[in-house]
């Protein structure tokens, strides 16, 4: 009778068969996990753009709003609403030169 040799198995190669199924097991989880944290960050930025763009509605109008108020014929209505009159001898034009 011919006896069938048993293939021993060391203790490295077990090691490293535990360590490739772990990392075969761990793959599809950490790209799940990595396509998660990616849509948690482009609902952040659609987020923020969405916040940006509000903020900069609010600004161009409060930009509208200022020229308004600062526009020649609001600043009389104003001045003789205030009892001011307009004297073209008391302008004095300053000119800021740029270096």
């Amino acid at each position: 009778m011919v006896k069938a040799k048993k293939s021993k198995i060391f203790k490295g190669e077990k090691i490293t068969y535990v360590i490739l199924l772990f990392l075969i097991m761990l793959a599809p989880i950490m790209i799940v996990f990595s396509k998660a944290m990616l849509s948690k960050t482009n609902f952040e930025l659609k987020r923020m753009q969405s916040k940006i763009n509000v903020q900069e509605d609010k600004n161009e109008s409060l930009s509208m709003k200022i020229n308004e108020l600062a526009s020649l014929d609001k600043i009389q209505s104003l001045a003789k609403e205030l009892g001011l009159s307009y004297n073209n001898n008391n302008i004095k034009v300053i000119n800021e030169t740029k270096n």
